[in-house]
Parts: structure tokens; sequence; C-alpha cells
């Protein structure tokens, strides 16, 4: 059985930083296409970035720049450091796994961005 969960959300004020984790059990995130989506407050959850099994990163265009996706294959955890944020990355932030037609969600980690 997949399980992600999430971890590292907060308050934080604008400009700051925050490190989100992704901790999986019943799979192996190397294996897997491991992403961070959003969904902020009346919006549609969105992509944020993904690292593949073969460690290619990609990002959206918000993300660029200031978040980066990486992982820690010995903890089997997948983290998305957030630096410089701003009150428009106030979200719920959830971790995906993705194999083939597999895929799991964790259960979110709330991110504030306000002054």
């Amino acid at each position: 059985q997949v399980q992600l969960v999430e971890s590292g959300g907060g308050l934080v004020q604008p400009g700051g930083s925050l490190r989100l984790s992704c901790a999986a059990s019943g799979i192996i995130v190397s294996t897997y296409s491991m992403s961070w989506f959003r969904q902020g407050p009346g919006k549609q959850r969105e992509w944020v970035a993904q690292i593949d099994s073969g460690g290619k990163l990609r990002y959206d265009d918000h993300a660029k720049g200031r978040f980066t996706i990486s992982r820690d294959n010995a903890k089997n955890t997948v983290y998305l450091q957030m630096n410089n944020l701003n009150p428009e990355d106030t979200a719920v932030y959830y971790c995906n796994a993705k194999l083939g037609f597999s895929s799991s969600w964790g259960q979110g980690t709330q991110v504030t961005v306000s002054s």
C-alpha cells in the first residue's frame, strides 16, 4: 500500500523560505515520477514541480528560480525547497507518485504566506 506523508508547511512571511518533505512508504521514490502540486483557496489544483526516475527536474513557470525539487533515496523522501515566497504561494501542497497508470497522493500540507 502506497503512503505519502507531507510535512514542513506552516506560516511564513513574504520573502521567507520553507522546505516541504514527502516521506514515502510502499514504493521506491527513485523508480517513480514524483511531483508536487498545490491548491490555493478557490483555485484548482496545479502542478508545481517534478523529478522523474532518471532524476530529470521540471518546474512550472511560477516555480522556476524559486523552488527546488529533490529526493533522498536513502530516506525514500522527496523535498520541495521554496524560497522567496509570496502570498500567491499560499496553498495546500500535495505530493504525488506516478508510475504508469498508478497515481497516489498524500494528504497535503498547508503553506500560508502572510505578514
